[in-house]
């Protein structure tokens, strides 16, 4: 399946402000996968500017499933989607440079 929209960060601040929640266009699952495909990479690149242009965003990374398989398998399925996308967001350990920017310590507000 071949989408050309993608998400953008201005219109998902807009969305969110607008009614809390907003779907991100542009991030492709395969069946019952939870791996992101590449072709992903813009949309996710829109989200990264989005929370860098505003860092007191917080947000819940939320996934979704169809409805095929048992609800079980879904949550499941659904959960790991949205750990996938929250793990693409964050620097990565494959490189020196990803590394490098996990070795760190943050100060965390409090709600």
């Amino acid at each position: 399946m071949h989408q050309d929209v993608v998400a953008n960060a201005d219109a998902l601040k807009s969305g969110l402000a607008e009614s809390g929640h907003v779907e991100i266009q542009g991030i492709f699952f395969d069946f019952n996968k939870s791996e992101i495909k590449p072709e992903s990479q813009p949309a996710l690149q829109q989200v990264t500017k989005l929370l860098q242009d505003s860092p007191a965003l917080r947000v819940w990374v939320v996934g979704h499933t169809d409805n095929v398989g048992t609800a079980e398998f879904n949550v499941t399925l659904s959960s790991a989607r949205a750990s996938a996308v929250v793990k693409a967001l964050v620097a990565a350990n494959a490189t020196e440079e990803g590394r490098a920017k996990n070795r760190r310590v943050e100060l965390v507000a409090q709600p």
